[in-house]
């Protein structure tokens, strides 16, 4: 029998299932609702029913969205020459965010990885097949996170688009700026140097 009443603690069971929400996070939050007025809970519970019922893929770039195709699709003014391939939305938005990217995207929804049983058909790879016979793409970047799988995805897709009359390019990788040398990890190490840069005076 837990120290709160039953639907508080549940409240917090459920807020100490989201990642990065440890028990004691989960009973501050859940606390803080519990002191709020009523229009905090339900505002709370009607945002998080809109997320589940409202929110779906974008049939085109499969980001998500509450209209299709997303916003990002339908403005003329994203050059649709240009497709940034990431592995999830969280990706996409982080590559927005910089607001240096203004062509379109498309939306793995994850990563090869062998030894989880995930292989190229449980990514939306056929759907990037298929926007490439009916788009005018002229490049493909691959912007997969620089990990062993990420790697390896970008690797596969390279390979796989090689020969489809599409310029293939990868974002850098290396060091980042306020980056330690002694505190990077070998892969970070090697990719900064491989893709060193000339200094012009």
């Amino acid at each position: 029998m837990g120290i709160y009443p039953a639907s508080l603690e549940r409240l917090i069971e459920q807020f100490s299932r989201l990642p990065g929400i440890g028990q004691k996070s989960a009973a501050r939050v859940a606390l803080h609702v519990l002191k709020s007025d009523k229009e905090l809970a339900h505002s709370l519970a009607q945002s998080l029913r809109d997320v589940k019922e409202k929110i779906r893929l974008c049939s085109i770039c499969f980001n998500i969205t509450d209209n299709d195709p997303c916003p990002i699709c339908r403005d003329p003014h994203r050059d649709p020459r240009l497709i940034c391939i990431v592995e999830g939305p969280g990706d996409q938005l982080a590559i927005e965010e910089s607001g240096v990217y203004h062509g379109r995207y498309h939306v793995l929804h994850g990563v090869l990885s062998p030894l989880d049983g995930i292989g190229p058909e449980d990514l939306k790879i056929n759907a990037l097949l298929d926007r490439l016979q009916k788009e005018k793409v002229q490049e493909l970047v691959l912007a997969t996170n620089p990990t062993t799988e990420g790697e390896t995805t970008a690797s596969f897709l390279a390979k796989l688009f090689a020969n489809k009359n599409v310029k293939i390019t990868r974002i850098a990788l290396g060091v980042p700026m306020g980056g330690v040398l002694k505190y990077m990890d070998p892969l970070t190490l090697r990719h900064s140097l491989n893709n060193r840069l000339p200094v012009t005076p």
